[in-house]
């Protein structure tokens, strides 16, 4: 599923393409090929910081700083691939489930479900992108056929593939952010009990400023929220504790050159309260949906690399809890260094699922 920026998507198929994550404090850009044998390999990726205020919830809102450091990362990077698939935020893009005869094809198709989104989406249409995907028939109605529909506002879009351009590279899929998480959410749900057949999954990926939480019952999605509690808030208990300003207490979070009583009076205490915000978004889910428990949670996003932060949420919760590496079952390039790819690997999730649009085989 992507939402249509006027491109052909059927001759993107194939092509090589760079997964390129625009989150709040960094452009994220991985790179995937096919090792064959049905296994991929990691060729190359890159984390680079953004400026302070670059992306606010979720929207550009310096598009040359954006641009720039998007540019230099590409340079960085060193890879000839200029095509990407970037994501919006799900929070940007209206989806919705509609039935249409199954008998329609092709203008009719696409007649219907114009009719339809008319309907269902609070903006005019020439206000939008839109996109839609045939679900397959529809459970209750032999005759129709379920079909996803996505729309975005314009300029939500355009300001994306803008930064993109700017940077001398070609925007050649968007995609939704939680359907990217599902695309690299395949490549571990064979560590789950009946590879998540049956089961409540909860990933739960902790951004600067929010927790964007995404639920799958039996490997399929049921519930999207954004949760108001991010890494922001460790960066801000730092820079308090030891009166340093955001920025250094960024740079010294990375380092690791923070007083010895940092992991005691501000790491424990912030992982216990991550854990309880989970807790309570979760609490929130089981009290308002037909589900009743969560079964498993995934920790993906920056806001997961905390050592132990999976032991301290499996306790609160109740529930057992994974940090996520989408490339445990990747090959990986030589000049790829397997140790920091593994401690970057919940901050990439995002970008990996991007980065595997290309072997789409729908």
């Amino acid at each position: 599923m992507h939402i249509n920026i006027n491109m052909d998507w059927l001759s993107a198929k194939g092509l090589p393409i760079l997964g390129l994550d625009i989150s709040t404090t960094a452009i994220k850009l991985v790179e995937l090929s096919d090792a064959g044998k049905g296994m991929l390999r990691v060729e190359r990726y890159i984390i680079e910081p953004l400026p302070k205020d670059a992306v606010s919830d979720g929207n550009i809102a310096n598009l040359d700083q954006v641009a720039d450091t998007l540019r230099h990362a590409w340079k960085t990077l060193g890879s000839r691939v200029k095509n990407v698939a970037l994501a919006l935020p799900s929070s940007a893009v209206i989806t919705k489930k509609i039935l249409a005869p199954a008998s329609l094809t092709g203008i009719e198709l696409e007649n219907q479900v114009e009719a339809e989104a008319n309907q269902v989406i609070p903006f005019a249409l020439d206000e939008v992108n839109l996109d839609f995907q045939v679900l397959g028939p529809s459970p209750g109605s032999p005759d129709d056929m379920q079909i996803l529909l996505a729309a975005a506002r314009k300029e939500k879009v355009e300001d994306r593939v803008a930064a993109v351009e700017a940077a001398g590279l070609k925007a050649l899929i968007m995609d939704v952010e939680s359907y990217a998480t599902q695309a690299a959410y395949e490549q571990i749900a064979h560590l789950l009990p009946n590879g998540g057949a049956g089961q409540t999954v909860a990933i739960i990926d902790v951004g600067a400023q929010n927790m964007h939480i995404n639920i799958l019952n039996d490997n399929e999605s049921v519930y999207l929220r954004e949760h108001g509690f991010g890494g922001n808030q460790l960066n801000n208990e730092i820079a308090r504790r030891y009166g340093m300003s955001g920025e250094e207490a960024e740079n010294a979070k990375r380092k690791g050159s923070l007083p010895e009583s940092y992991e005691l009076e501000v790491l424990q205490p912030y992982s216990e309260t991550l854990a309880m915000e989970i807790g309570r978004a979760l609490q929130l889910f089981t009290t308002s949906t037909q589900y009743r428990k969560i079964d498993q949670i995934l920790l993906a996003g920056g806001g997961a690399m905390i050592p132990g932060l999976d032991e301290v949420v499996a306790q609160r919760t109740g529930t057992p809890t994974l940090v996520v590496n989408p490339f445990a079952n990747m090959a990986v390039a030589s000049k790829v260094r397997p140790q920091a790819l593994t401690a970057d690997a919940p901050s990439l999730f995002v970008a990996c699922g991007l980065a595997m649009r290309r072997f789409d085989s729908q």
